[in-house]
């Protein structure tokens, strides 16, 4: 009984429907088989299933370009002011434009300050570079790297009163929120010369 069990389980002629087949396909998008006699381990099929995402769509598999900045080199001067000395090199890697990147610091640092003529930030006040950092940082996050992607691949439009960036990759828009600057005091003569 058992022997008729086995007779029925090698037949020679092969219509495809056991399994067997490694590759049914001709090329790399083509549907390929696995068999279905062997046992395979986890590491295997996870191995074979990037293998597989990476021939058909290598912009899936991961390899993304990484976004590098400089980071900020801030060098003290005098004792009350601080220089941002590659502020050029940053907002060119960011791809925005001076004047909007300073116009964010010093709204966020709540201080004054310029930029001169060797593109240098100088801003009033002592400030670390960890400080700086952390500027950039979410900078970057609020109006450079798109929220649907995560590219850092955008551009940032004016259009009446408002802000878009548009993402290159993926072509997402968005609004981003405008520059607030902080309380700013008024002097006694400023005031003055205003109503003058």
């Amino acid at each position: 009984m058992g022997d008729d069990d086995d007779d029925d389980d090698d037949d020679d002629d092969d219509d495809g429907e056991d399994g067997d087949d490694i590759n049914d396909g001709d090329g790399p998008g083509e549907f390929v088989s696995i068999p279905a006699d062997r046992a395979y381990k986890y590491e295997e099929l996870l191995d074979r299933m990037y293998s597989l995402l990476h021939a058909n769509n290598p912009e899936l598999a991961g390899d993304r370009k990484r976004f590098l900045i400089k980071p900020p080199q801030v060098v003290r001067e005098g004792s009350k002011r601080v220089v941002l000395v590659n502020f050029g090199d940053i907002c060119k890697t960011l791809n925005r434009s001076m004047d909007h990147v300073y116009s964010f610091m010093l709204a966020e640092m709540g201080t004054t300050g310029s930029i001169d003529a060797s593109s240098r930030m100088v801003i009033k006040g002592r400030y670390t570079p960890k400080m700086i950092e952390q500027l950039i940082r979410r900078y970057v996050g609020e109006y450079v790297s798109c929220s649907s992607c995560k590219s850092p691949a955008t551009t940032l439009q004016k259009q009446n009163r408002l802000f878009f960036m548009e993402c290159n990759n993926c072509g997402a828009r968005r609004s981003v929120t405008p520059i607030k600057t902080g309380f700013v005091a008024i002097s006694r003569g400023a005031r003055k010369k205003n109503r003058a």
